[in-house]
């Protein structure tokens, strides 16, 4: 295994006809909204990705190219090329100059929608994000028979032609035949694979847990969903606070600890960074944050720092929309990879962690786009409804180049940043 693996992070592939309008990074100046906000980062490019709402970017070489892949939620909007209105579905942009990217197509048909999957390019073994239960309470179950919104299946795509089902996965008590409380009812949100070891966000927003698996158990051990099945290829779990949930588990492994070099043991240690979700506007919920997990003993993940955004330093609960951490960057590109880690952090744009001491992150820079005509409103209600338009900043990746990509919830499009000042030094940039 390496660290070729890529992610499939695509929320809707229905009938869909993407070709993508560029904009440069100068057409920035909002009508309404806000302006852009800045520290020791800026915008290099913008696509507006005809208004849909965008979820996760994925990047890839490819041929000599730089392409970016961009999931979108569900939903319809015109496509200029055609004056028809389209499903959305996956929108490819050619970013091999990140101030001017370049416009492409392509057309995805009979699919239907799934959410944050992991595709391991080396191997063609796919984790799946699945699931059809109908409701909680009474219990309502699908046609599966899985308690849970969202559990794993897992495919063999090495010939994408010939699809092989490897299994079912999910947490001991969510599988079809269980009984009893059902361990987080929302499941698992994303995994994340490198070397022998696959990491699973589940609860998203609260009831959150952590587990890591041995990958060779998981795929080669016995397939039927049982509950001993479940468990064989666990090697841990963190059961998190009821308030919080996994959204998204990054590793982040051999990191030498600077200020443990003159000690004779473990100066280098292995982490986890654990996102949890906000899913409330203007702050009606609990607030949500994001935690490093010491992983060096891998049977006993122990939390030991917490990385939040004061809110005191944007008014964000007012502005509109979410405010919080949404996911994490998922790159191991050697610019970025132990050094610098981006969270969406919704109206608060991105933030870049400084993880070199994961025992004391840091903010070292972010970035807030400017709405444009295309952002739309987010609306509460609290005896009358008041809607505001604000930058959603959704999900964020970064590339080989050092390149920072920015897809947003609330239809602004996909930005692309990069660091300066100090927080380029971190890289080694100027």
């Amino acid at each position: 295994m390496t660290v070729l693996l890529r992610r499939i992070s695509l929320i809707v592939l229905g009938l869909a006809l993407v070709t993508l309008g560029a904009r440069p990074a100068s057409s920035q100046a909002p009508t309404r909204g806000h302006a852009a906000e800045a520290h020791d980062m800026e915008l290099v490019g913008h696509d507006d990705l005809q208004g849909r709402s965008a979820y996760q970017p994925t990047i890839h070489q490819q041929r000599g190219r730089v392409i970016a892949y961009v999931g979108h939620h569900g939903g319809k909007a015109r496509n200029p090329l055609t004056g028809t209105e389209e499903d959305n579905g996956t929108s490819i942009v050619d970013v091999t100059d990140p101030a001017k990217p370049a416009k492409a197509s392509t057309v995805a048909s009979g699919l239907t929608s799934t959410h944050k999957n992991f595709w391991e390019c080396d191997t063609g073994t796919a984790y799946l994000i699945s699931g059809d239960l109908v409701k909680t309470d009474p219990l309502q179950l699908g046609p599966s028979g899985w308690r849970t919104w969202r559990m794993t299946k897992i495919y063999d795509l090495s010939d994408p032609t010939r699809p092989v089902f490897v299994r079912d996965f999910g947490l001991a008590g969510q599988q079809p035949g269980s009984s009893g409380p059902i361990p987080v009812a929302h499941g698992v949100h994303g995994p994340i694979v490198l070397g022998n070891r696959v990491y699973f966000a589940y609860g998203t927003s609260g009831e959150g847990l952590l587990q890591i698996v041995d990958r060779q158990k998981l795929l080669s051990g016995p397939k039927e969903p049982t509950a001993a099945n479940l468990n064989a290829p666990e090697i841990s779990r963190l059961q998190m606070a009821p308030n919080w949930g996994g959204h998204t588990a990054f590793p982040i492994l051999r990191v030498p600890i600077a200020d443990w070099a003159p000690n004779t043991k473990e100066q280098t240690r292995d982490f986890v960074f654990l996102v949890s979700e906000a899913i409330a506007n203007e702050c009606r919920e609990s607030r949500h944050a994001s935690f490093v997990v010491d992983i060096t003993a891998e049977t006993r993940p122990f939390g030991v720092a917490t990385f939040q955004v004061p809110e005191s330093k944007g008014n964000f609960c007012k502005r509109g929309g979410r405010f919080g951490p949404h996911s994490s960057s998922e790159s191991f590109a050697p610019i970025f990879y132990r050094k610098l880690v981006f969270v969406a952090y919704f109206n608060g744009g991105v933030r870049a962690v400084d993880v070199r001491d994961p025992y004391a992150p840091r903010e070292a820079a972010f970035y807030i786009p400017a709405t444009t005509e295309r952002t739309g409103e987010r609306c509460v209600t609290n005896g009358t409804r008041s809607c505001k338009v604000a930058i959603q900043t959704n999900n964020v990746e970064a590339d080989e180049r050092g390149f920072v990509y920015l897809a947003d919830r609330a239809n602004t499009g996909l930005h692309i940043v990069r660091l300066t000042g100090e927080a380029a030094k971190i890289t080694g940039g100027n």
